[in-house]
């Protein structure tokens, strides 16, 4: 009967007990999976956030071209991702890192002011008459018709009488039609990396330009600026109208041939015109050129400059110095009968004379083109293309006073602006020279040690002759651009072959590896972008060029005249780096500006004193202060939630040690009764993988020592009470493991010394990481600092992060794949096992190279360091995990 009462009394005793330890487990289930399911958010929103800044930094480096658009979708997703984080932050850790919200908004004010600069226009009229302009209105009427007027109104020569539309007339346009907001979404939702995106929507954006309405004060202005014009001219003068966008015309900057010119127009298409010019600010080759150079679309204001038309007997384009060679200081002078636009477009051969600086200037030079054809003026209104008969097409086009007047005037505009100039001019009916273009001359570098072109001994030449139009050498596949359709098509690297030089192909030019061109010379359009974006240009190489065949591999030396068949690597070794034609442009600048709060890292060592929320200086500190403390607050999991033994299971496994695990969620194969759990019923990949390393070469028991060895272990045992298993200390606890499938924390003791892991393994790399830590030991503390640089010079080849203080070693690794992460447990697993007691041998440097060998060879065989060898596969879920 007592026997039975003693019973009784335990079961009822036991039966709250077990109900509290089970209440107790279903609490800590329930607290790891809302500390999970944050911590995993959380991971997501930091990496993300880091390879957006990883990208953005790529950009600032890199030359290849971005926008505003780029910039602003970039620092928003970062911005989201960092709020992310910090909200996640909170989940973690309920009120702890209180100025952390708060330094967050600060940083993003910041980048807000910066993204929201706005460059607003100068002035209060809608139109200007071209006296009243000058270079200090720039601001107002753009650099190309600031320094018309300039040349009219303070150098004194000849300019058509003429007025400018400004580019408050052009906010006033926009405004009107609400266009802005419509061109932002449209440039905001493209891929302005791919070349069919950008065709559409330079397409669709020129149409709802063309289509807006005129403001009637803005209408009424042109007319009446119109009507001035009328009077210095005469009535009904026809007119051209061409783009003075801000920016266009600037020092580095030529936009040349980007925008739109048109010529000859009657009163009655006036506002036809403008709108035109307005929508050419958005043609292919236009956005691209703005992309590849670093400017800021709501920059460009197009102005537009309207003056009375000239019917020029020739026209041309002079340089003031050797465009392709800063060394040659003699004047150049490219000239055709009638308009200068097949110069400037490439389109027919030239006449070039080279003058010397003396006074008068004596010819040196003189080409006299074979020229087929001229552009003239239609009575009515438009230009006409003309066939050239007779001996006109073979005789110069300038007589030598009229070059020698060009050569004047060239010196004069050098002298006056104070660098080399390229001038476009017009030869009036009366035989004088009109001046319809004044901007800083684009001049090719010189490279240093650059060799005269020399023939290349065993090289097969392709082709030969023609005009350098930009200097230097590259290489790659030939592919001909004949329409519009072929160059949605050009394949980066690849060399652009047409047959005339036209300016719409320089939206290819930051693709392309060089440019060939039938027709075209060193003035046009195209190859002054050439020289600007440093691409080896060779033109004029006439019906020669049809043998070039898509696909063929050919080196243009475009200073040599020559097409090599092949590759030639003795003249590619030669080629200097392209410069990064971002570099100190609008957009570039704004990005550095936003990244010098987005991207550098003030937060650097977490134990120092100042590694605090309130001291983020940037979104990065913020990143790296939420990383390591929510690794912190995942990691102290099992340090801040305690548990009876009762609520944990007993391993059963063939090993001396004992063996705790708590189930945290489905760490489990299935639902386990009783107090042993089995290894087939564990399903956790992490702990499988410390398991396999554990258990994957049996222990040999501690490594013999010397007599000083011993009497060092014998006084730490007896002055470190810690050691001591029966007093209660943090490093008496049993060795348990608290998993899930995929997250395993094991705290684990070693004879004297003691590790922890925490780690997270899934087939999404981005939330993987492993943490572990390694300490103590029962020697003194040189032969246990010596033992902790052997475990992490170990570690340190399997890819880890270490950090020594004193005795300790701390280690991390994230974001590698499942495999790899596997593998990297497996490690640890076995050096958990293998490093114990050896601090007791490290004061003996044989003894110690002896066991770092025996080491490295253990672990060749069970996880080579080779990345192609797969460490072997355990079976169960652990080689399910790491197929």
């Amino acid at each position: 009967m007592a026997n039975f009462l003693a019973t009784l009394k335990q079961l009822i005793l036991r039966r709250p007990s077990q109900e509290a330890d089970q209440a107790e487990v279903e609490q800590l289930r329930a607290d790891f999976k809302a500390r999970y399911q944050a911590f995993k958010l959380l991971l997501a929103a930091n990496n993300k956030a880091l390879e957006i800044m990883s990208d953005m930094e790529r950009a600032l480096r890199g030359g290849q071209p971005y926008g505003m658009n780029y910039i602003r979708a970039n620092c928003t997703a970062v911005g989201v991702n960092v709020y992310q984080i910090v909200k996640n932050m909170e989940v973690l850790a309920p009120g702890k890192y209180t100025h952390l919200a708060e330094r967050f908004r600060a940083v993003q004010d910041q980048i807000n002011k910066i993204l929201a600069e706005e460059r607003r226009p100068e002035g209060g009229r809608l139109v200007l008459a071209l006296e009243e302009v000058d270079r200090e209105k720039a601001d107002q009427v753009g650099a190309k018709m600031a320094n018309l007027g300039e040349l009219k109104n303070h150098v004194g020569l000849r300019v058509p009488p003429g007025f400018v539309i400004t580019a408050l007339a052009y906010h006033r346009f926009f405004a009107h039609n609400d266009l802005q907001a419509e061109i932002d979404r449209r440039i905001q939702s493209a891929t302005l990396e791919r070349m069919d995106h950008l065709f559409a929507l330079s397409s669709g954006i020129q149409q709802l330009i063309v289509k807006a309405q005129v403001p009637p004060d803005l209408e009424e202005a042109i007319l009446s600026a119109y009507r001035g014009l009328e009077a210095k001219a005469h009535p009904g003068a026809t007119v051209s109208l061409r783009s003075s966008a801000l920016g266009e015309d600037d020092a580095g900057l030529s936009f040349a041939g980007q925008y739109r010119s048109q010529l000859n127009v009657n009163r009655e298409h006036l506002l036809d015109s403008y709108r035109e010019i307005v929508a050419s600010k958005y043609s292919l080759q236009a956005i691209h050129y703005r992309l590849s150079r670093g400017i800021r679309d709501e920059d460009v204001a197009m102005c537009v400059g309207c003056m009375a038309m000239v019917d020029a007997r020739a026209g041309g384009v002079t340089y003031t110095r050797n465009a392709l060679n800063i060394r040659d200081q003699s004047i150049y002078i490219t000239s055709v009968w009638g308009l200068p636009k097949s110069v400037v477009d490439g389109s027919t051969p030239a006449d070039v004379f080279v003058t010397d600086r003396a006074e008068p200037p004596q010819i040196i030079e003189s080409r006299v083109a074979s020229k087929e054809r001229k552009f003239v003026c239609y009575p009515d209104e438009g230009v006409c293309r003309l066939d050239l008969i007779g001996e006109a097409g073979g005789s110069p086009s300038l007589t030598e006073a009229q070059v020698q007047e060009l050569a004047r005037v060239a010196l004069k505009l050098e002298d006056y602006y104070g660098s080399p100039q390229d001038i476009e001019w017009a030869i009036a009916p009366d035989g004088q020279p009109l001046f319809l273009q004044c901007r800083p001359l684009q001049q090719a570098k010189a490279q240093e040690g650059q060799a005269a072109p020399l023939a290349v001994a065993g090289a097969q030449v392709a082709l030969a002759g023609g005009v350098t139009a930009s200097p230097g050498v590259a290489a790659g596949p030939v592919y001909w651009v004949k329409k519009d359709r072929d160059a949605l098509e050009f394949p980066p690297g690849a060399v652009l072959v047409c047959a005339q030089s036209a300016p719409r192909w320089a939206a290819l030019l930051s693709r392309a590896a060089a440019v060939v061109a039938s027709e075209g010379g060193v003035a046009g359009h195209l190859a002054n972008v050439a020289r600007e974006f440093e691409v080896p240009a060779l033109f004029g190489l006439g019906a020669a060029a049809e043998a070039l065949v898509n696909g063929q591999e050919v080196t243009v030396d475009a200073d040599g005249l020559t097409i090599y068949q092949g590759r030639v690597e003795e003249l590619l070794g030669r080629v200097a780096q392209r410069r990064n034609l971002m570099e100190g442009s609008p957009v570039h600048q704004t990005l550095v500006k936003a990244m010098s709060f987005i991207a550098p890292l003030t937060l650097i060592n977490p134990d120092a004193p100042e590694f605090r929320a309130r001291n983020c200086q940037t979104l990065h500190d913020v990143t790296r202060f939420c990383h390591e403390k929510a690794v912190h607050e995942m990691f102290s999991f099992g340090k801040e939630h305690h548990f009876s033994e009762r609520s944990s299971k007993q391993l059963y496994y063939k090993v001396p040690m004992q063996w705790w695990v708590i189930n945290l969620d489905d760490g489990y194969t299935e639902d386990i009764p009783g107090k042993y759990v089995r290894l087939e019923q564990i399903a956790s990949i992490p702990m499988l993988a410390l398991w396999e390393g554990i258990i994957a070469v049996p222990w040999a028991g501690p490594p013999p020592m010397d007599a000083k060895g011993f009497a060092s272990v014998l006084f730490q045992a007896t002055t470190n009470k810690a050691l001591l298993p029966s007093v209660k200390s943090s490093y008496a606890n049993r060795n348990y493991f608290m998993i899930s499938k995929n997250f395993c924390s094991l705290y684990s003791r070693f004879g004297f010394h003691f590790s922890t892991v925490e780690t997270m393994v899934s087939e999404r790399a981005s939330e993987n990481y492993i943490s572990f830590s390694f300490k103590g030991g029962a020697a003194d503390f040189q032969r246990r600092l010596a033992r902790t640089q052997l475990v992490a010079a170990l570690l340190e080849e399997y890819g880890f992060r270490v950090q020594i203080k004193e005795d300790a070693a701390f280690a991390r690794l994230e974001g590698l794949d499942q495999k790899s992460m596997v593998d990297r447990l497996i490690v640890l697993g076995y050096l958990s096992m293998h490093t114990r007691q050896l601090d007791m041998v490290m004061a003996d440097p044989r003894a110690v190279a002896h066991f770092a060998a025996r080491l490295r060879k253990d672990l060749a065989g069970i996880c080579p360091l080779n990345p192609e060898a797969a460490c072997p596969a355990p079976s169960g879920e652990l080689e399910a995990a790491r197929a």
